[in-house]
C-alpha cells in the first residue's frame, strides 16, 4: 500500500472497535451535564494523578512523552469545559462573547498542530521516543493547508445551543466542505507528524464526522472536541498499543506518501478558500461576524432544527 505497511485483520478489528467506542462514548458524553462532568473532569483528573505520569510522563520513553501530547490532551479537555459551560450555564449563554471561545479553542488546536508540523519539518529521518519522524517539504505544504483551514472558519457569532435535552453546541455556518477540508488537513498532519499512529487517527477523524452528518447535524465542533479528548485520554493511558504492539500499523515512511496526503489536503483547502472568497465578494458579508452560508439549504435545515 502507498500509505501503510501490511494491515492485518486484527488491526482492522481494533480500528473498528476504537471507531465504535468513540461513536458510543461521544453519545454518552453529550447526553447530559453529569455524563460530561464524569468523563471530562473526574476521569482525566484521576488519570492525570495516578496513571499518566507512569505511562506518558517525561523520562518514560513513551511516544506520548513529549510536550505536544500533553498540550493536545489538555487543550482538548479545555475545549470540552468551554462546551459544557456554553451548553449548561445560563450566565455564559447570556454573554455573547463567550460563544467566541468555542471557535477560539478550535483555532488554537489548529495552531498547536501547525507548530508541531514546523518542528517536525526540521527533523532528519529517525526514531525519537519510539516514533519515526522525517521532515520535508510536505510539512510546509500542510502548514499552508492548516492556515487556510483556520482562515476559512466562518460564522463565529452564529453558534447556538439546541433546545432539546442534550443542549448541543450547534454551528450552522460550518458547512460539510469545511469539515472535509479539515479532515484532509488533519489526516495529513497526523501522517506527517505522527506517522505510525495515523492508521488509528483516521478512526478518530471519522468518529466526529459520522455524527456530524448523521446523528446531530451542525454539532461537528462538539463531536470533534469530545472524540479528541476521549482518544487522547486513551492514547495517554495505553500509548504502546498504537506504536509497538502487534496491533500497531506502521507507515511506509515513503516521501511519495507524505507528498500525496499533503498535496490532496492543500488542493482541497485551496478550493474551499477560493469558494469562500467568492461567497464573500458575492454577498458582501463579514466572514467572522456574519453567517456566510445562510442562503444554503444545509444551513437553514440546521438552524430550523435548533430554533
Amino acid at each position: 500500500m502507498l500509505l501503510f505497511e501490511t494491515i492485518h485483520w486484527y488491526s482492522w478489528m481494533a480500528w473498528a472497535v476504537i471507531l465504535a467506542g468513540l461513536l458510543f462514548f461521544n453519545e454518552v458524553t453529550r447526553y447530559n451535564k453529569l455524563t460530561g462532568i464524569a468523563f471530562f473532569i473526574v476521569l482525566p483528573l484521576a488519570l492525570g494523578l495516578f496513571v499518566w505520569p507512569r505511562t506518558s510522563g517525561m523520562g518514560t520513553g513513551s511516544q506520548t512523552a513529549n510536550w505536544f501530547a500533553w498540550v493536545k490532551t489538555n487543550s482538548a479537555l479545555i475545549g470540552c469545559y468551554i462546551g459544557l459551560g456554553l451548553r449548561f450555564s445560563k450566565k455564559m449563554q447570556a454573554r455573547k462573547w463567550c460563544y467566541v471561545l468555542a471557535p477560539a479553542i478550535l483555532v488554537l488546536n489548529i495552531i498547536e498542530a501547525l507548530a508541531r508540523e514546523l518542528e517536525v519539518m526540521g527533523m532528519k529521518a529517525g526514531v525519537v521516543d519510539g516514533m519515526f519522524y522525517m521532515g520535508g517539504p510536505w510539512n510546509a505544504m500542510n502548514v499552508i493547508a492548516g492556515i487556510i483551514t483556520s482562515l476559512t472558519l466562518c460564522g463565529w457569532f452564529g453558534i447556538v445551543i439546541s433546545k432539546d435535552r442534550h443542549h448541543d453546541l450547534v454551528w450552522p455556518d460550518m458547512m460539510w466542505f469545511w469539515i472535509i477540508a479539515y479532515d484532509l488537513w488533519n489526516f495529513a498532519y497526523v501522517y506527517n507528524c505522527l506517522t505510525d499512529r495515523a492508521f488509528y487517527s483516521a478512526a478518530l477523524l471519522i468518529s466526529c464526522t459520522i455524527p456530524a452528518f448523521l446523528f446531530k447535524k451542525g454539532a461537528w465542533a462538539q463531536h470533534r472536541v469530545h472524540t479528541l479528548a476521549l482518544y487522547m485520554m486513551l492514547m495517554m493511558t495505553i500509548p504502546d498499543f498504537f506504536v509497538g504492539s502487534r496491533y500497531a500499523v506502521a507507515s511506509t515512511h515513503s516521501p511519495a506518501a507524505y507528498y500525496a496526503v499533503s498535496v490532496i489536503a492543500l488542493a482541497f483547502n485551496l478550493g474551499v478558500g477560493a469558494y469562500q472568497v467568492r461567497t464573500i465578494v458575492r454577498t458582501r458579508k463579514n466572514p467572522l461576524k456574519d453567517d456566510l452560508y445562510a442562503d444554503r439549504k444545509a444551513y437553514q435545515d440546521v438552524k430550523n432544527a435548533n430554533a
